[in-house]
Order: structure tokens, then C-alpha cells, then sequence
């Protein structure tokens, strides 16, 4: 485990990244790509042929946020659960090909591996095919994606639940691991969708964005530049049910919003040329569960990861966030670690 102390400086705490483990459990998926040209209609349907000129398939979903954890200098741990399929051996894959452990994977016949595949053209998607299903684990994944955590939880710093609502995470197995978390003294940070929201009772940090708190807590408000009263009365109503430690919304082009007990931190969004907000989610939810092992400060952590969600924006597509960059690029701004 870290020290308790935290780090008081960037390069001390990037530097202390490095010695922290993350156990990441939720929804794996490959996110697959075809590129082609578009230069006539089908004679069959009204459709565009695409003439392929490459493919390419990607580690999605909490498989994004290891990439996010590996790259900050950490070392991720995936807990998941795929299927016996080509989209789970491609998925394997990658994972050996990235340097990532697939020690927490799950194998099943019965489910298939999530698979993303986007058809583009000329800069454009013409079009999406999801292979997946939504239900809950049966009982005999569920038993094997708790061994599996059982397992590895003993050499995590820190676990974050990814949960994208394609049934790895339940409500039986969220509260499971969230008590077998605190039994060992290891924070847990959620980045949560709608099914299991209000799941994810005494997590330390709770990241939801506007949409999934709206969502989450059926509740409608504005944003905090046009309703803070009813932004907050909705915090406030998530603190009541889920007793987190701390709550990270994020806000879009409005920044981010933290509040620990009492104490309520707003910072805004960094001007960027935004390219793309694809993965921004994973980066956000990665720095935060990094700050949250080595005990940082919650404005700084909201700052750290403000910043790097803004950052991979700045690219295009799912990227992890360069580690240099963001050092850089918080030493730029001047982001001061002891503030709390």
C-alpha cells in the first residue's frame, strides 16, 4: 500500500504512480474499426458499398481505462468476464500485445464478448454494429468473477468499477466487492451508468456526468451555470443514498464539480481545441482513482483529472493521455497538490 502522506509535488506524485496497482472491474469490449471508400449505392438497398482499405480493433470499454492506468505509470489488473468467441481471442490479444494482464478474465460460452464495430467513410460513420448482450451474469460467471477478485484484490491500491450496463457489474456482486474493498482498507472509485447507479453504497469516490446523474436519480436540473441550487440538491440526494466520500461530477465544457462532507470545489474547463470527447469518461475516472491511492487532497484530484479529461479531447479518437504531457501541462498551469 502507499504511504499516507501524499505526495506535495508533480513530480513527486507522477513519480509515485508508478508504484501503484488498480484493479479495474466491469464491461470489457473491442472496439473494431472499418475504413473504406464510398463512391456508389448498392444495387441491392439504398445503402452505401464501402470498398475496405483497412481494420483495425481496439481495447474498449474498461479495458480503455487499464490503457489510462498503464499509461500514468501504474499497473493495471482487468477483472472481467468475455466470451469463448473470436471477439474475446482478438480481445486476448491485444491484451498481451499491450503488456496487460489477463489474469482477472473470465471466459464464458454462454455470453458473447462485446464487440463495437464502426463502419467510416470519407471521415464519417456510416454505420455501427453491436454485438452484446445486457443480462446479468448467471450464477456460474458470477463465481468466477469473484475468485477472480478475490484474488487479485489483495494486490490492488485501488479498485475502479467500470460499469457501461452490459451485466458483469450487479447489484449482488457491486455490493460484494465494495464490502470486501473496505474489509482490506482499499479505496473504491466508480464510474457508473444507469442500471446499477444507485448500487454503489460507501464507494470513496462517485464520478457520474450530468446525463447519468439526471439519469441516475430521476431527477431534472439545469447545470450549475443555469440551476447550482438544483445541481446541488441533487448532489445532495446522492450523498444521502450512496454515503460516498466523495463525489466527482463531471460537466462538459463546464469543467468539473467536487464535493467532499461539506466542502464544495467548482473548476472550470480548460480552453481546448476539442477534437474529440471519445475516452475522456476513461482518462477522468483513471487519474481520480490515482489520487485517491496516494491520498491526494480532492481539489487537486479534481484538478488533475479536469485537466487530463481535457486534454484526450484534444485527440482524435479513444487515446489514452500521455503521462509527460499531463505533467507538463499541470506544471503550465500552476496546479498546486496541498489544497484541501
Amino acid at each position: 500500500m502507499p504511504a499516507t502522506v501524499p505526495p506535495a509535488t508533480l513530480p513527486e506524485l507522477f513519480a509515485a504512480f508508478n508504484g501503484l496497482t488498480v484493479l479495474i472491474v466491469g464491461d470489457v469490449m473491442l472496439d473494431a474499426y472499418v475504413w473504406g471508400k464510398a463512391a456508389r449505392l448498392s444495387p441491392e438497398a439504398p445503402v452505401p458499398v464501402v470498398n475496405v482499405s483497412r481494420t483495425e480493433q481496439r481495447l474498449g470499454g474498461a479495458a480503455n481505462v487499464a490503457l489510462n492506468v498503464q499509461a500514468l505509470g501504474a499497473t493495471p489488473l482487468l477483472c472481467a468476464v468475455i466470451g469463448q468467441d473470436q471477439g474475446g481471442d482478438q480481445l486476448l490479444g491485444l491484451l498481451e500485445t499491450s503488456g496487460l494482464s489477463a489474469d482477472g478474465i473470465v471466459r464464458s460460452g454462454a455470453r458473447p464478448t462485446t464487440v463495437k464495430q464502426r463502419v467510416l467513410a470519407h471521415g464519417q460513420q456510416l454505420l455501427r454494429i453491436d454485438s452484446e448482450i445486457e443480462t446479468d451474469l448467471n450464477d456460474e460467471e458470477s463465481t468466477g468473477l469473484t475468485a477472480r477478485f478475490n484474488q487479485l484484490l489483495d494486490r490492488a491500491d485501488v479498485v475502479i468499477f467500470e460499469d457501461y450496463d452490459k451485466g458483469v457489474l450487479t447489484e449482488t456482486n457491486i455490493r460484494h466487492f465494495i464490502d470486501l474493498a473496505r474489509e482490506r482498507g482499499v479505496p473504491t472509485v466508480v464510474d457508473p451508468k444507469k442500471k446499477n447507479f444507485l448500487a454503489y453504497r460507501h464507494c470513496t469516490l462517485f464520478k457520474p456526468n450530468l446525463k447519468e446523474l439526471r439519469e441516475g436519480l430521476k431527477l431534472e436540473f439545469g447545470d450549475p451555470t443555469t440551476d447550482r441550487a438544483g445541481f446541488e440538491a441533487a448532489v445532495t440526494r446522492l450523498r444521502e443514498v450512496l454515503r460516498p466520500e466523495v463525489v466527482l461530477v463531471t460537466l462538459s465544457e463546464h469543467g468539473v464539480f467536487a464535493q467532499q462532507e461539506t466542502a464544495k470545489t467548482y473548476l472550470p474547463a480548460h480552453l481546448r481545441t476539442i477534437s474529440d470527447v471519445s475516452g475522456a469518461g476513461d482518462t477522468v475516472i483513471s487519474i481520480a482513482a490515482l489520487c485517491v491511492a496516494l491520498a491526494l487532497p480532492v481539489p487537486a484530484t479534481a484538478a488533475l483529472a479536469n485537466l487530463g479529461g481535457g486534454l484526450v479531447c484534444e485527440q482524435v479518437g479513444v487515446v489514452p493521455i500521455e503521462k509527460t504531457l499531463l505533467l507538463l501541462e499541470a506544471e503550465r498551469v500552476g496546479l498546486n497538490l496541498t489544497v484541501g
